[in-house]
């Protein structure tokens, strides 16, 4: 039980970092800097940084999702205020579309261009988020706003739900990886542990019935961002996060 309590505070620890940091990172993660740097044929730190994430999906899902990402971490904190679960359904599909409109944005700045020709890490990072430049601390403000809307209205990691389109290129590399079935980080459920309390789908940040993943024992979902809360909320260990 101590295992698990200090597993989620330390997620919750890296998420809250990360989100302290993000005015200094926010140019790193944003996809706007991306479309910028590659129409200029520079790779950027935020492309450098979405590739290596890609890379780790292959193994990890979206591991990035459940602990490191300051928008998803945003979004958990605001669970204090409404922490009713995402409806979902076929609005779960708009991200799908956010990231096709941005993939191509990408190919045609890169084709625009003519490639990728140098790489610069800092590109448009200088100064972070610096009260000398309104806009970019406006930028800022909007998108947090945005993100608390989101989390209120439309519930748990609103957001992530239905238009992050960075968490595509991670359900994309897990396609992948079930396609191929190679070992990485999943759910195991165990029906037979499971007393029907209900506690791991309460404690799932995205909001997932993880109860009925696990009587159904279908413990694979897009939308699981590997945080490992299911498994902790278990008393009976009818839930493993790992490799095994």
């Amino acid at each position: 039980m101590v295992v698990r309590m200090k597993r989620q505070q330390i997620r919750r620890a890296l998420l809250l970092l990360f989100l302290v940091s993000l005015p200094a990172t926010l140019f790193y993660v944003s996809p706007i800097i991306l479309i910028m740097g590659v129409s200029e044929g520079i790779a950027t730190g935020s492309m450098i940084l979405f590739i290596i994430t890609f890379i780790l999906s292959l193994v990890l899902g979206r591991f990035w999702c459940g602990w490191f990402c300051p928008m998803g971490g945003f979004q958990e904190f605001c669970a204090g205020v409404q922490d009713q679960p995402v409806t979902g359904g076929r609005l779960n599909w708009i991200k799908y579309g956010v990231w096709g409109l941005w993939f191509i944005a990408v190919l045609f700045g890169v084709l625009s261009a003519g490639g990728i020709y140098a790489i610069n890490i800092f590109y448009s990072t200088d100064s972070g988020i610096s009260l000398t430049e309104p806009s970019s601390y406006m930028v800022y403000f909007i998108i947090m706003g945005m993100l608390f809307l989101f989390a209120v209205i439309a519930g748990k990691r609103g957001f992530c739900h239905y238009l992050c389109p960075i968490c595509v290129h991670f359900i994309i590399g897990r396609k992948i990886r079930n396609l191929f079935r190679w070992p990485a980080l999943h759910l195991s459920g165990d029906k037979t542990r499971c007393t029907n309390c209900n506690n791991c789908s309460k404690a799932c940040p995205m909001g997932l019935d993880v109860r009925t993943m696990v009587q159904e024992n279908q413990m694979e979902n897009v939308e699981c961002i590997f945080c490992a809360s299911c498994a902790d909320a278990c008393q009976k260990d009818a839930i493993v996060c790992g490799f095994r």
